[in-house]
């Protein structure tokens, strides 16, 4: 058994507004009170002796006083009367113009708003730079012009002209044609929530385009409009001029202008901006933008930056919204289809990011998209890949090879997704190959045609674009496809030693068809053959749950987490009846316990819900489950990009992965950080003749050996498991003091160490990384590596090892093989996923060979060394 296992993986396969009829009803009324004389009413209302002041002394009949009293006393209450009248209408005038407003302004959350901006297409006007600027007389002569044709247009629209609150022109472009660009605003009340079905994106363009057409014939424009385009903005996009306070008109050039977000290279950007970068470029050009570096929230509800290919923020327009934090060294690069672009930074009032730095440029436009390819094999991409493609853009390849052969495609990574547009459903941006159309995001698509020639077209709409794809094309002999090779429904060509092996190596289970189950294997349902060590291991290995269909327990009885049937009423009572102690782990009542499934408080109490530790939820009373975790572990700094093909990790997906040079012979061993002055790696890399603490270096924060960002550390103390054996590999781990401190940037992360109660379940998938050897016996990988591997059942695993595996000791990978850490990797994480943080929940240990089957990878069970490591580290 080959337990040398030092290494990288193999990877072989793998308003409130009121409606104007009703506002000049309303404005008839009166709303001027009556002068009265307040004080002689409040008076004799206040002071009921006083009131013969009011009649003539001379009168003194008592028929006639009382008959003038009367008189008085109906005048009084006449008056009052008359005053409380006019006191309710004042009122309710009030409330109507003065108290609704105010309510009104209350209440305006729950008016929807809706805007629609664009641009109106104009001619007979030659273009002057004065229209980009709004405080000229050019630019305020023109817009307001074209807004008063906008205002008519809107107020002629029947079903929303009652809910127009105003339009507004607000920049100008020249290109192919010289447009203006304007929004219109409508606010909906909340009782009239109905109409809002009315306010579709199609819903303004056709009528306004009439209107204005024709109006601008009848006024006196000094342009000519020939079209009109509109669709649903973002209200938060949406400004006038007058509101700019973060606002940059730039010209691009040939060569690359730099510009910056607010605060870049600082405090970062500002809470509550809204920020717009205009940027032109010369006729027939187009525009190139490139983000060097990139970072904000990483939720995009909160701060982002939206890119158009208009200078109108009209979602129809929009290239990407992204945000997030990205690796330098995988810019997001950007291309239009015209001369302007829009850019949009936006945040709220939360926290402040560091924002981003850009460089855009100015590019010919380019001409015919496509061409015809008449070569047996070569390759073909979308335009400027792997940068974005632009919009509004359609291309034609034509592949021919000899009459005699057919063509077989391949495209390793394909992106063509759009927000909101439903998978399969091709009707934006797309490829389509014999009719048949392509889009969202694929790993892999192979094709294998029945022809010598085939067309291949791709569209690009007006929104929204991606990285688009690369296509690989071959010539092959119907006769034998696959020469030496076994050859899928797909057309996709795999060794013939992978047919009938248990694994879907085709993509579309055509190599696992037809399959005569050998004595080793197990017999699905559905006719499939897998690995008789896969039956009962808790994972849907067949697909129709035929494989583990015979393993489940009872109705009335419990499975522990062993695969023991126990009875329901010992679950939970208090006792525990499971090996493990599974049946107590969860429970809650009177009867709970602590078992080694429960992660413990500092005060001595017990969490009775799995995997509780570092999960940002305080569950204990004195917070120890969350105050004992490395601050920011278990985090990925960067939005993750997918690579063009293989398994190459992205910059800054692993920063907990280190590199372990011994003296000059390079890279020997992996490492993991678990804070800035601790690493934990495995004790067989530190043997005699490698235990000097002297002749080690730390690399981390880099992807590729040999690259000068990475932090280099002296290694001051190995402290190796007193309980290692050589022999076994039991206790195989051992921790790594530095010299000095790591200087934790988003590289170069911790990640979280798993508490002694946190279980890694069987069939979890994890992944394993470094920079070992790509197959047995090959030569170590000069970039960081990373594998997905599934959590295998202790049970078989010990099946498969002879029994060799101890409890300290932990499976992982697949029992078909193939994917498997390798000679390098030795000493590095097995990283698995919980509620957003990452966990090293084993350490590259042994293995025999690397990727054979049924012969797993053996990892240290990071969950029985935890104490360990506490007492050695404090952490």
């Amino acid at each position: 058994m080959d337990r040398d296992f030092t290494g990288a993986h193999k990877f072989s396969r793998f308003i409130a507004r009121w409606p104007n009829k009703f506002l000049q009803r309303y404005h008839s009324v009166p709303t001027t009170v009556p002068k009265m004389d307040w004080t002689g009413c409040c008076k004799t209302m206040q002071d009921p002796q006083s009131r013969e002041t009011f009649l003539s002394e001379s009168d003194s009949e008592p028929r006639k006083r009382q008959g003038k009293r009367s008189r008085t006393l109906v005048a009084v209450l006449s008056v009052l009367l008359t005053l409380g009248i006019l006191a309710a209408v004042a009122g309710i005038l009030y409330w109507y113009f003065a108290g609704r407003t105010s309510e009104d302004a209350r209440g305006s959350q729950e008016d929807a708003v809706r805007i629609y901006s664009g641009h109106l297409t104009l001619t007979d006007m030659q273009y002057r730079s004065a229209l980009e600027d709004p405080s000229s007389k050019d630019f305020q002569t023109l817009s307001q012009k074209l807004e008063e044709v906008v205002n008519s247009s809107c107020q002629n629209i029947p079903n929303l002209s009652p809910y127009f609150v105003k339009s507004r022109v607000y920049d100008y472009s020249d290109g192919t044609h010289m447009k203006a660009y304007y929004f219109v605003k409508f606010r909906i009340p909340p009782e009239d929530k109905a109409v809002l079905s009315q306010f579709s994106e199609d819903a303004l363009t056709q009528p306004l385009h009439e209107n204005i057409v024709g109006m601008g014939r009848l006024r006196s424009l000094p342009v000519g409009i020939t079209s009109v385009s509109s669709s649903l903005a973002n209200p938060d996009l949406v400004i006038t001029p007058e509101e700019r306070v973060c606002y940059h008109n730039l010209r691009a050039k040939d060569i690359p202008t730099r510009f910056t977000s607010p605060g870049f290279g600082g405090a970062g950007y500002p809470n509550n901006v809204h920020c717009q970068w205009v940027l032109r470029a010369d006729r027939g050009h187009v525009l190139y933008l490139e983000f060097l570096d990139f970072n904000t929230d990483d939720d995009c509800g909160n701060d982002f930056v939206m890119v158009h290919d208009s200078l109108s923020p009209a979602e129809d327009d929009v290239i990407t919204k992204k945000c997030g934090k990205r690796p330098s060294s995988h810019h997001l690069s950007i291309l239009s289809s015209g001369s302007v672009m829009l850019v949009t930074l936006l945040t709220d009032d939360k926290l402040r990011y560091g924002g981003f730095s850009a460089t855009f440029k100015q590019l010919l436009k380019m001409g015919e998209c496509g061409q015809t390819l008449t070569t047996l094999s070569g390759k073909f991409t979308t335009p400027y890949y792997p940068s974005f493609y632009p919009p509004n853009i359609d291309c034609q390849w034509t592949i021919q090879v000899p009459i005699h052969l057919k063509i077989r495609i391949k495209f390793d990574m394909f992106r063509m997704e759009e927000p909101g547009a439903r998978q399969g459903n091709c009707t934006k941006d797309y490829m389509e190959i014999e009719g048949q159309r392509y889009c969202g995001d694929h790993s892999l698509i192979s094709l294998q045609l029945n022809s010598h020639e085939v067309r291949i077209l791709f569209h690009s709409d007006e929104s929204h674009t991606d990285k688009g794809f690369m296509g690989v094309f071959s010539a092959f002999s119907p006769s034998d496809p696959c020469p030496n090779e076994f050859t899928c429904r797909s057309g996709m060509c795999v060794a013939s030693d992978l047919r009938c092996d248990g694994w879907n190596d085709c993509g579309d289970l055509s190599d696992e068809m037809k399959c005569n189950c050998g004595a080793d294997q197990l017999t699905c349902d559905n006719g499939l053959c897998k690995p008789k060590l896969w039956f009962c291991d808790r994972k849907n290995d067949c697909g129709d749950h035929s494989d583990e269909k015979e393993c489940a327990c009872a109705v009335n009885q419990w499975k522990c987490a062993d695969g023991l049937c126990i009875a329901n009423d010992k679950a939970c009572d208090g006792h525990l009846d499971c090996a493990d102690g599974s049946d107590e782990a969860v429970c809650t009542g009177d009867n709970a316990i602590c078992t080694d499934f429960n992660f413990r408080c500092a005060d001595g109490t017990c969490v009775h819900r799995a995997n509780a530790e570092c999960d940002g939820q305080t569950d204990c009373a004195d917070g120890s489950d969350e105050n004992s975790c490395v601050p920011q572990c278990g985090t990925q700094p960067y939005k993750q990009n997918r690579i063009v093909g293989g398994m190459s990790a992205d910059v800054g997906e692993w920063p907990w992965q280190i590199s372990l040079h011994f003296k000059v012979m390079g890279h020997t061993c992996g490492a993991s950080v678990i804070s800035a002055e601790w690493l934990v790696s495995a004790s067989h890399c530190f043997l005699d003749g490698y235990n000097d603490a002297s002749s080690w270096l730390a690399y981390g924060g880099f992807n590729f050996q040999g690259e000068p960002t990475a932090q280099v550390r002296k290694i001051s103390l190995i402290v190796r498991h007193p309980r290692y054996n050589e022999d076994t590999f039991d206790y195989d781990v051992a921790l790594l003091r530095l010299e000095q401190p790591f200087d934790l940037r988003p590289k170069l992360q911790p990640i979280c160490l798993p508490d002694t109660s946190h279980t890694f379940p069987s069939g979890k998938s994890c992944w394993v990384t470094g920079w070992g050897a790509m197959y047995e016996g090959g030569s170590a990988s000069v970039s960081l590596q990373k594998a997905e591997v599934k959590i295998i059942n202790q049970t078989v695993c010990r099946d498969v090892t002879q029994g060799e595996l101890t409890s300290r000791m932990l499976c992982s990978g697949y029992l078909a093989g193939a994917i498997d850490a390798c000679q390098g990797d030795s000493g590095g994480p097995l990283s698995c996923q919980e509620k957003g943080k990452w966990f090293l929940a084993g350490i590259v240990s042994w293995g025999e060979g690397c990727a054979r089957k049924n012969k797993p990878g053996v990892y240290s069970r990071v969950t029985k060394l935890r104490e360990w490591i506490r007492e050695q580290t404090g952490l």
